[in-house]
């Protein structure tokens, strides 16, 4: 990986990412739109719509024929029949749909806009492909600890080209939101609690699902930046709960990963459900206008969330629907999701002079230029191919992408005595826990076209991968939230009768993802008893945690020798499991979120404040910052991950120890594997600002490069650090740099001292 490269992106603020941003093909035609220039055609059809055909340019809806597990994922569900919704799509009513059922629906909706509508807009086919199509992917947040950016890049390649496969122009996708207490469940949607890696995973994720020969290709899709902005702050990880930050935190910590989204050339924005200092984000006309289109000059579309406009009753903003409306629409809501009131209220609203028919006209621009520039008046059949639904979709090439990306998010969280990886043969191995076999929990939450049935679970993919099959058995030995009777024994037996014993617990893939919030972060209470008593026989224990959040590990679990990270891997998640147990694949990932000591630390991240009273390296002192139980640390913490190699870092150079104002400054470290196995580090760049105008973190990861070390084998890794690395948000809420003296590591994680030193910057 280019460090520079990494480093030119770690910048990506302010003027520097929206001059990138409008060099786009397809954001100088949104920025053409922005002047009133749609092609003519376009222009004379919007110049022929009445009020109402203009607010259904602006309404879009569930499908009534859903797919997969669409109806499940939105509890309010579709209440239209699929008869009513063509009946809408003539009347001109109605700009698109999302989680629909695939070519058929999209082929028969399509034909009655073309053939039956006034106007023959094409319709706009969206949908959640969150981590996956068919060929499901790991959660986003198991693929940012992978900290590879290529990765994220491809399957996010892969997922697209799947859904425009079924006839989807659209997704709403990437979520980009920083998460930094894990107790919110929709962290697992997201790349995790750092900054830089959230901006690289958004442009990555981005640049994937659209590819590289523009958004007109039959293989391309829309992505969807979301959600804008701040949702991961909300109160006590609750989701949908209030969030009061400063504008220093939105702009230093929530917004990056928007602009570096933007930068990648993202054509639409999501406004998330939560409120700011008192002002929903849905109507909330500084971070939609004023910040997003006035500062940032996007000039795309933002779309609610799921009834997003119509939660502002409850908020206690709005008075009713049509006040909803007009709030929503003049804030900068282009499109209203679910809740249908655009179509219902906009034309009257207009027609009394409430919504200005210019701003009507704007948002009605913005839907067409992204129907434009995806190609629909072109070809409004364009992914509409049963063909390519068939032919492209779970193909070899996926589920070997699928296994890959699995392996590469697995984290080693620790390996005492190398107990892994095992060996092929020769070893009776038992699996053991609500995980150990059968098909669910695999796929993860928030997937509407996977299923679990086409996953390959665990105990299919060790007995694939072992020398005997019949070496390898399984018992459940509990629930996931209840003991079985009869469970914890029959465990124990097949522990004592086995040489190794692998322990799959942790969550059910419905305890993460939204509306899933927990209180307390633990593995539940009758996985751990089940956890004891096997770990009280006295076997090798190998801990493997599904999970979509940071956990508050302890007792039992913490003995277990050797504890792998597995998370919801997908459609391969047994495969992949077992190449790392086995050595086949090396494990390289880190953790994109610190694991806690306890729930009660929540929310916590790296990157946080010294205070005014530290308690510094060494046992706890009195009035110092921390809890009575333990250090302001956390257990395992962001960036941490093991190999099967045995590393070291040595042998800083600063270079010259300075860096001038308009230069560069190259460090550098040699890091080296003396263990037996060939090993993929992660080796990250974390600085601090000793003294500012603006308290700082007392870390923050600047760069990182993935590295492949033979075993013996050493190698000196570079970083060359800019003025502009250094950058904050200063008092006057504008990116700044003050000269001074800064910490600096070189190091294999967040709380890792590796090689460390110091530089100024002059």
């Amino acid at each position: 990986m280019d460090n520079q490269r990494i480093s030119r992106r770690a910048i990506l603020m302010g003027a520097g990412a929206m001059a990138t941003w409008a060099a786009s093909p397809a954001r100088a035609l949104l920025a053409e739109v922005a002047q009133g220039a749609l092609p003519a055609a376009v222009e004379r059809l919007l110049a022929s719509m009445t009020p109402e055909e203009k607010a259904g340019q602006l309404t879009l809806m569930a499908a009534a024929w859903a797919g997969g597990a669409a109806t499940a994922l939105n509890p309010a569900g579709a209440t239209a029949s699929f008869e009513g919704q063509l009946a809408e799509v003539r009347a001109g009513r109605l700009t698109g749909v999302f989680n629909g059922n695939g070519v058929a629906m999209a082929r028969q909706m399509q034909t009655v806009a073309m053939r039956q509508a006034r106007l023959k807009i094409p319709l706009l086919f969206a949908a959640d492909v969150i981590h996956g199509f068919r060929t499901v992917f790991p959660v986003p947040l198991a693929e940012a600890g992978s900290f590879d950016l290529d990765l994220a890049r491809r399957t996010a390649r892969a997922a697209g080209a799947e859904a425009a496969a079924a006839g989807i122009d659209w997704t709403f996708a990437p979520m980009v939101d920083i998460a930094r207490d894990q107790r919110w469940g929709r962290g697992v949607e997201g790349a995790g609690e750092d900054v830089l890696l959230g901006r690289m995973m958004a442009d990555a994720r981005v640049r994937g699902f659209q590819g590289t020969k523009g958004l007109a290709a039959p293989d391309a899709v829309a992505a969807c930046a979301k959600h804008f902005a701040a949702y991961g702050a909300g109160e006590a990880g609750l989701d949908y709960n209030s969030v009061d930050v400063s504008e220093r935190t939105l702009r230093e910590v929530y917004f990056p990963p928007f602009q570096a989204a933007l930068a990648a050339g993202v054509p639409t924005v999501m406004a998330s459900f939560n409120e700011i200092a008192g002002v929903p984000a849905t109507a909330n006309e500084w971070l939609l206008r004023q910040v997003l289109h006035d500062e940032w000059k996007f000039e795309g579309l933002v779309v609610s969330d799921y009834t997003g406009d119509e939660e502002l009753i409850a908020h206690g903003f709005a008075a009713d629907a049509r006040d909803a409306t007009r709030l929503a629409f003049l804030a900068g809501v282009d499109m209203s999701m679910q809740s249908g009131f655009y179509i219902k209220h906009l034309p009257d609203l207009v027609a009394k002079g409430e919504v200005p028919l210019v701003r009507l006209d704007q948002a009605v621009r913005r839907v067409l230029a992204l129907k434009v520039v995806l190609g629909l008046f072109d070809d409004p059949f364009r992914r509409i191919d049963a063909r390519r639904e068939k032919t492209q979709v779970r193909t070899k090439a996926n589920l070997a992408l699928a296994r890959e990306a699995g392996a590469k998010s697995i984290v080693l969280l620790k390996n005492d005595g190398d107990l892994l990886p095992l060996p092929r043969s020769g070893k009776r191995i038992v699996l053991i826990g609500p995980f150990a076999q059968g098909k669910h929990d695999l796929i993860g939450p928030w997937n509407v076209y996977g299923t679990d049935a086409e996953a390959v679970d665990l105990l299919t993919g060790v007995r694939q991968a072992v020398k005997d099959a019949a070496s390898v058995t399984a018992v459940d030995g509990s629930g996931i939230d209840e003991a079985l009777p009869g469970g914890i024994d029959a465990a124990v037996a097949a522990a004592r009768s086995a040489d190794v014993v692998v322990l799959a617990i942790g969550e059910s893939q419905r305890m993460s993802g939204e509306a899933q919030s927990r209180s307390d972060i633990v593995v539940p209470a009758a996985q751990q008893a089940l956890v004891a008593a096997v770990v009280a026989a006295g076997k090798p224990v190998v801990v493997l945690l599904s999970t979509g959040r940071g956990l508050a590990l302890s007792g039992a679990v913490l003995d277990a020798p050797a504890i792998l990270v597995t998370w919801f891997l997908g459609s391969e998640a047994g495969r992949s499991i077992a190449d790392v147990l086995f050595g086949i694949e090396a494990p390289s990932a880190r953790l994109p979120v610190s694991f806690p000591h306890a729930t009660g630390q929540q929310p916590y991240h790296y990157a946080h404040k010294s205070t005014g009273r530290p308690n510094g390296a060494g046992a706890l002192a009195e009035y110092k910052a921390h809890y009575r139980e333990f250090a302001n640390d956390a257990l395992f913490s962001f960036g941490h991950g093991l190999t099967y190699g045995r590393i070291a870092y040595s042998a800083l150079d600063l270079g010259g120890k300075t860096l001038s104002p308009d230069g560069t400054l190259t460090v550098s470290a040699t890091v080296t594997n003396s263990g037996v196995h060939a090993a993929d580090e992660v080796v990250q760049l974390y600085v601090q600002d000793v003294t500012a105008s603006i308290t700082r973190p007392v870390r923050e990861l600047k760069a990182f490069r993935r590295i492949a070390l033979k075993p013996g084998e050493a190698k000196v890794v570079t970083f060359t650090l800019r003025r502009a690395d250094l950058l904050f948000i200063g008092r006057d809420l504008r990116p700044t740099v003050e000269p001074g003296r800064f910490r600096m590591w070189i190091a294999p994680s967040a709380q890792a001292e590796g090689v460390a030193g110091e530089f100024t910057l002059a």
